[in-house]
């Protein structure tokens, strides 16, 4: 079967996987050396409509299936579920069988995937188009960036196939890096990527320890927001106000505040507003709960009852008041999307055999970092993912070593091979 080089894939989100062996031979390539699919990203995928429908609301799905298993870490919480499913649909690219099926229903894919990932560029570049002429936060222009790009082990190889199926639908290049001889190193090159192409909000994405000398490939995506508001809110109006904590504790913060024309909505124990952005292409929709009444909102919350509200919200004068808010989450999601269904793609029965030819390869981590700004000019968003995958183990018969008889043992340097200590036991009571 025939296979090429994979050098990196870049994105937000980053799907590391590791193998067992040495990889599959084939000719080097220098590291950080981009290597390309020959196939150029299709620019106007042909896409029904019901397909992209179909595929909007799979990640809106996910997007709260993935809350419902988020919300129970304390404080606050921001992600972006587009980053993750972008990131995890590059690595679904190369799923198959059990693993994909686990995949599918735990990411609400429910297109195939010769429709699936079409549909993802086809929205893609539909957001690409937003924002024409419109404001950022900062005064400068209106950004709505997602990339993504690959990462892989020097001297591994990748199915054509796959290359091709990244490049035309995800516009990602692949990069050489050396995994096995310096982690570290290419830990640092890929976390200065996303670091770059979020503006600098999303640092040091994967942490130390999250590659090793078995990382054979590393999928990222990266998203990048930068929008004013439609309508500002006047900074000489913000004056500190309370803000109720769940305990029932109060503090002081700054409260933004304005009256305008917003879309609106109630309903049993609920309030929302939307806040369009500068061009009126993208908004952020607020759904207030009310007093006392937060953990039951929330506990019920899914793409359903959202998609409910943002239907019934209509234009009204609203005098609003909220809070300026900056802050970043940061967190893996390896134990989350397990308990969403997709547990085999972490294990030794992983199969991405449509990646390499070979069931050699399984998800060790997937980590995510978020960054929020809101104030009276607007939003600034930055978000990263990063599906790390490693080698599979072999499987081996462990060898029996029982100490019921006496022995010497030693403690040593590792580094020099000095030997501090050396004893025996003769009698294990002492």
């Amino acid at each position: 079967m025939r296979k090429v080089l994979l050098s990196a894939l870049m994105v937000a989100m980053v799907v590391a996987l590791v193998g067992c062996g040495g990889g599959m031979g084939g000719g080097q390539r220098a590291p950080g050396e981009s290597v390309r699919s020959s196939k150029p990203r299709v620019a106007a995928p042909e896409v029904a409509a019901p397909d992209l429908a179909e595929q909007v609301g799979g990640n809106s799905a996910f997007a709260f299936d993935l809350y419902q298993a988020l919300r129970e870490k304390d404080g606050n919480l921001f992600y972006s579920p587009h980053s993750i499913s972008l990131a995890l649909a590059m690595t679904y690219a190369g799923a198959r069988g059990e693993t994909e099926r686990q995949m599918a229903g735990a990411l609400h894919f429910m297109l195939p995937q010769e429709r699936l990932h079409p549909a993802f560029n086809s929205l893609d570049q539909a957001l690409a188009s937003r924002g024409q002429g419109a404001q950022g936060q900062d005064g400068e222009g209106f950004r709505l960036n997602v990339v993504n790009a690959i990462w892989g082990q020097q001297g591994y190889e990748f199915l054509p196939a796959f290359l091709d199926l990244l490049a035309e639908n995800y516009g990602a290049g692949l990069r050489v890096l050396d995994f096995a001889s310096a982690p570290e190193e290419a830990r640092g090159t890929i976390n200065e990527w996303v670091s770059q192409q979020t503006e600098e909000r999303i640092k040091d994405l994967l942490p130390q320890g999250a590659v090793d000398a078995l990382t054979r490939l590393v999928l990222t995506n990266a998203i990048y927001f930068n929008a004013a508001w439609a309508d500002a809110f006047e900074a000489a109006q913000t004056q500190d106000g309370p803000f109720y904590l769940l305990d029932g504790s109060e503090v002081s913060v700054p409260l933004m505040r304005q009256t305008s024309g917003f879309g609106y909505a109630e309903g049993e124990g609920y309030q929302a507003v939307e806040l369009p952005y500068d061009g009126r292409e993208l908004a952020m929709v607020v759904l207030l709960p009310r007093a006392g009444d937060f953990e039951r909102f929330e506990s019920a919350l899914d793409a359903g009852r959202v998609e409910q509200i943002v239907g019934s919200l209509e234009h009204q004068q609203v005098r609003l008041a909220m809070p300026r808010f900056e802050f970043e989450s940061g967190f893996s999601l390896k134990e989350a999307l397990a308990a969403l269904g997709m547990a085999d793609a972490f294990s030794e029965q992983a199969d991405f055999s449509g990646m390499t030819g070979q069931r050699d390869l399984f998800i060790s981590e997937v980590v995510h970092k978020a960054f929020v700004s809101v104030d009276e000019n607007g939003t600034e968003a930055a978000a990263a993912t990063a599906v790390i995958m490693k080698l599979t183990a072999a499987v081996e018969e462990p060898v029996e070593v029982t100490m019921d008889r006496p022995f010497v043992f030693l403690i040593r340097d590792l580094e020099t091979g000095a030997i501090l200590f050396v004893g025996r036991v003769v009698d294990a009571r002492g």
